[in-house]
Order: C-alpha cells, then sequence, then structure tokens
C-alpha cells in the first residue's frame, strides 16, 4: 500500500464527506493505493455516524472511536500502530488542510529519501492572537531541538512507516514528533510549504493554553530524551554543586568560629549567621537530588524497555 492517511476529529461531522471525497479524487488521479484511517476522539456530534457511513461506501475508509476525548497525541499513536502505507500522512479534519498536497509530500518521502516532511503554512489564516504565540512556540522548539522547521505543528505531515512505527506518542507531544523523531535516529527531516485554508465549518478546538502546555512539553520531552536512561546524570550534577558549596560554606563558618576562638576574637555563634541556613539549606538539597537520582536510576533500570534498542540492520545471523 502506498499512503495511509491519518485524520483524528472531534465533532467534525460537517467537513468529513467533503474532505473524504477530495481525498478520494487526489488518490484516483495518481493512482495511488491507500486507506484512510479516521481516529474520532470522543465527538459529541454525528462524526462517527458519518465515518461508518463513508466506510460502508469505500472499504478504504477506516475508523477508530475513543469513548471518551483523550486528546490528538493518543489518537494518532493508535492510528500510528495500525497504518498499513509505505508512507504515512497526518492531517486535520477541518479542510484547512488540503490534500491536494498529498503528492508532493509522498515523492518527497520516496524520492528524495526523507523520513519526516512537515508542512509550513507561510501563509496563515489565523488571528493574530495565534500567530505571534505560534511564532515564539517555533522560535523555542528550533533552539532547543536544532532542527530548523517553520513549523512544528502544522498537521499535515508525512512519514516513512519506519518512523511512526518507531516512536511513541503520548500525552501532548503530537506537537514535537519531528523532535521524537530525530531523537530516536531518523534525522533527515525536512518541510514543504503547503496551502493554508480558512477553516469552513465549526470553531477550533484549542485554546492559548496550548501554548502553556506546549512550552511544559517541550521541557519535559527535551529532559526524557536527554536523561532517561540516566537521570543520575542530571540530578547527580546538580546534587554535587549544592552539597560541595554548602560544605564549602560550613567549611568557612567552622574554620571561621575556630580563628575567632583562638584569638580571643569577638563574633557571633554559627548559629545566628544566615550563611549557616544557607549552607544547611544546599546540604540538604544536595541529598535530596542525590537520593532522586539513585530513585531514578532504580526505575530506569528496571523498566521494561530499557535494553531495547532500533536495530535496523544485521549481517550473519542467518537473515
Amino acid at each position: 500500500m502506498n499512503i495511509s492517511v491519518i485524520i483524528p476529529l472531534l465533532n467534525e461531522d460537517q467537513s468529513l464527506p467533503e474532505l473524504c471525497a477530495w481525498i478520494e479524487k487526489v488518490m484516483h488521479e495518481n493512482r495511488f493505493s491507500y486507506e484512510v484511517i479516521f481516529v474520532d476522539d470522543g465527538s459529541t456530534d454525528k462524526s462517527w455516524d458519518i465515518i461508518e457511513e463513508l466506510g460502508n461506501k469505500n472499504s478504504c475508509i477506516k475508523g477508530i472511536k475513543f469513548r471518551r476525548n483523550y486528546g490528538k497525541s493518543p489518537a494518532l499513536n493508535v492510528a500510528f500502530a495500525v497504518a498499513e502505507g509505505d508512507v504515512v500522512i497526518t492531517m486535520d479534519a477541518d479542510l484547512q488542510d488540503s490534500p491536494d498536497e498529498i503528492p508532493g509530500l509522498y515523492r518527497m518521502i520516496t524520492e528524495e529519501g526523507y523520513d519526516l516532511v512537515s508542512g509550513w503554512k507561510k501563509k496563515r489564516y489565523d488571528p493574530i492572537t495565534k500567530t505571534i504565540p505560534t511564532k515564539l512556540f517555533n522560535w523555542a522548539t528550533r533552539s532547543m531541538s536544532g532542527i530548523q522547521l517553520h513549523d512544528f505543528n502544522c498537521g499535515l505531515k508525512a512519514y516513512k512507516k519506519d518512523v511512526v512505527k518507531g516512536i511513541e506518542v503520548y500525552g501532548e507531544m503530537h506537537r514535537y514528533i519531528p523532535v521524537i523523531a530525530k531523537w530516536a535516529g531518523f534525522r533527515k527531516i525536512g518541510e514543504k510549504a503547503v496551502e493554508h485554508r480558512a477553516r469552513k465549518y465549526g470553531h477550533t478546538k484549542f485554546g492559548l493554553n496550548r501554548f502553556i502546555n506546549g512550552f511544559l512539553d517541550l521541557m519535559t520531552i527535551f529532559f526524557v530524551s536527554r536523561f532517561g536512561k540516566k537521570p543520575m546524570h542530571f540530578f547527580g550534577v546538580l546534587g554535587s554543586v549544592c552539597f560541595l558549596t554548602g560544605f564549602g560554606f560550613t567549611l568557612y563558618l567552622v574554620a571561621e568560629k575556630i580563628n575567632n576562638l583562638a584569638h580571643n576574637l569577638p563574633g557571633r555563634d554559627i548559629v545566628d549567621k544566615p550563611s549557616f541556613y544557607i549552607a544547611l539549606a544546599l546540604l540538604i538539597i544536595g541529598v535530596q537530588l542525590f537520593l532522586a537520582g539513585f530513585l531514578g536510576e532504580m526505575i530506569a533500570r528496571t523498566a521494561h524497555d530499557r535494553n531495547q534498542f532500533a536495530i535496523i540492520k544485521r549481517k550473519g545471523f542467518g537473515e
């Protein structure tokens, strides 16, 4: 099968027939073998009824329905697990992503050898309250990840099958699939300028809080990718700095007290000095960070995937 198109959705019953007909037209014109996987993320309208109706008319249309709204990342993760196409393309259900972009994305994966191609909505039909935070979010993600994409959060993306089978998307990490893919070893990541259409039906399902959540998720994925298998390398360094600083303060205070006593110099008691409590706090924080590191190491060493690695080639083992 050439292409799997994955479409997560929430209450998009008005747009589904038009979107499905558009995708079918593009696939037939380019003679692609394909499947369309709709993931109904707990819709309360007639979205699932329409998906069933579309599936009865066309066997290439498939659907997955969640009991309640779980979010875009779980929807994508479930669809990635069942997708069968050599190239997997994700897009939104609100008709703001154009299916006419599918052939170009497919060629970039199959002919130009990209692992992942992200859409770039160069001209957007969004209010300024959304475009400015989006630019800041993309700048921060570029700076931290080193991936030079203009639009990380564009729903229109294309992947090699190996990519979607080799990564896990959870929480709200769908914004960072290029980052997850890069840290999983898929390094040929590109982008394609794509058409962004004004919303035709319904209204957006995302608020400004997604930018706050997005920043927190970026911190999470940065930490987990760097220190998930070796938490002591993070907590141990911080713990060492805090403990040694506190220990140095303590030695200084003790030496100063001994010197004052030896020379009969006036001086305040150690416990009367603010520096004593600073030193004590640093010692306690240092010990706590060490304990956090040890607990993290114990969890990492007992995790079921502690020795799972992505082996892509073998030789001399009878294959």
